[in-house]
């Protein structure tokens, strides 16, 4: 008869919610720019976190129905003589502007298959402009997303940001590998239960 073996428990870093919660608290640390001896004072601002230091979905069943709106900017920088190619129409794939454009619009209606803890929203309107601006030289990215819902469209406006930002690189990068995405930002947000906010023009 084979003898029993008793197994005992195997202690880890990872066992219980201690180390999640000492994870998460390093985090925030870093992104809130705390030093490590300074008191949590954000720690319960983030929605997305629950009593155990894990992520979740904020349950926004509770909340009023409003008309929100979200704008969100960025750039992408490019070589002079890029920009003068983009907008002589020569662009070897075909028109940057336009499928940027079109890109940016479609991530914002996906913005919750890319971002985990998003809630599917039924967006009223988005607009993505671009504008050409030689002093960067580049282009400038404009994103404003509209609903009427129970959370707020932040991130699909900076997702569409972001997106139409990727897809003029893949445009012109047989041109200009060295162009860079920059300044992406929340500028302006309303509706819901914090109201207006605008971002500080001078950042």
């Amino acid at each position: 008869m084979a003898a029993r073996v008793r197994r005992t428990p195997v202690s880890t870093p990872f066992a219980g919610t201690g180390y999640q919660r000492r994870s998460l608290d390093v985090a925030c640390r870093a992104i809130l720019g705390a030093r490590q001896d300074q008191p949590m004072e954000h720690m319960d601002r983030l929605t997305h976190v629950d009593e155990a230091g894990l992520p979740h979905m904020v349950d926004v069943g509770d909340k009023e129905v409003t008309d929100r709106r979200a704008t969100a900017k960025g750039r992408v920088v490019m070589d002079a003589a890029t920009l003068a190619t983009l907008l002589a129409g020569q662009s070897p794939k075909g028109d940057p502007l336009v499928v940027a454009r079109i890109a940016g619009i479609q991530a914002a209606k996906r913005t919750a298959e890319l971002i985990p803890l998003c809630h599917t929203l039924p967006l009223a309107a988005v607009q993505v402009e671009l504008e050409p601006d030689e002093t960067l030289p580049g282009i400038r990215i404009t994103a404003t997303v509209r609903t009427r819902a129970r959370t707020g469209v932040e991130m699909e406006a900076l997702t569409a940001v972001s997106v139409a930002a990727l897809a003029l690189y893949d445009m012109l990068k047989a041109v200009d590998r060295g162009m860079r995405i920059e300044a992406v930002r929340l500028v302006r947000k309303s509706g819901g239960r914090s109201g207006e906010w605008r971002a500080d023009p001078d950042v």
